[in-house]
């Protein structure tokens, strides 16, 4: 059973969404304000939140900003603007994923169903052994964690799975349009922009200096690779 929380200041918007994902396996929380949206967070086991932006009190990035200081549970962003400057900041803050008003109930329940599934992977045990390096990052892909010079490291489930995937490839470079497609299993359109937003925040977590990063590196014109930084190789 899966608890997902909508918040948006409308209430039709909340009702549609919860129209839209009547599902068995679903249990549907709602708030109006970022303010209500992190309470529930806070005292609830959620899975997924559907946030939108400009609601009254707190902002639907504050509130992100609050939840991912103590939750890396999947978030989609609701915005009724189209530009790509609000995606933007809502990925730099730690979204997940965005929907732009108004809604296709479709695309709606595929891209909650793909985040929920990614999320239940991080957790849920994997029987496979696995460990990646890369320098000094560390992945155990069986305990989901990330480590960085011995220390761990604390990333959101799309930035897990978009360095999981560059460490298994390490050397090889990935456009942003095959990252995208890889990550969120849906057509690449305009996915420059939401890749780049996620990889910035990837080495902000990762790198000395994410302005020269010693291992997400860049090539430029192409795409993404790990690089191996000095000696120490990937396994």
């Amino acid at each position: 059973m899966y608890h997902i929380l909508i918040c948006d200041d409308e209430r039709d918007i909340v009702n549609a969404l919860k129209i839209y994902l009547h599902d068995s396996n679903y249990v549907l929380h709602e708030a109006f304000t970022g303010r209500e949206a992190l309470k529930i967070v806070g005292e609830q086991e959620i899975h997924l939140v559907l946030m939108d932006i400009m609601m009254p009190e707190m902002d639907g990035i504050e509130a992100m900003v609050k939840i991912r200081e103590k939750s890396n549970v999947p978030v989609i962003l609701l915005t009724a603007k189209s530009e790509d400057s609000d995606k933007i900041l809502g990925l730099t803050v730690g979204a997940d994923d965005y929907i732009t008003k108004p809604f296709n109930p479709v695309e709606v329940s595929a891209r909650v169903k793909s985040q929920l599934r990614r999320y239940m992977q991080l957790g849920a045990g994997n029987v496979r052994q696995e460990l990646l390096r890369c320098g000094g990052i560390e992945m155990d892909d069986t305990r989901k964690k990330v480590m960085l010079d011995g220390e761990e490291v604390s990333l959101t489930p799309t930035e897990y799975e978009i360095l999981k995937l560059l460490m298994q490839h390490p050397g090889q470079v990935f456009s942003p349009r095959e990252i995208y497609r890889r990550i969120w299993n849906d057509v690449p359109y305009g996915s420059e922009n939401t890749v780049a937003v996620h990889i910035r925040h990837i080495r902000e977590k990762l790198e000395i200096n994410p302005a020269e990063p010693r291992y997400l590196k860049v090539v430029w014109g192409q795409g993404y690779k790990c690089e191996p930084h000095q000696s120490i190789d990937c396994l």
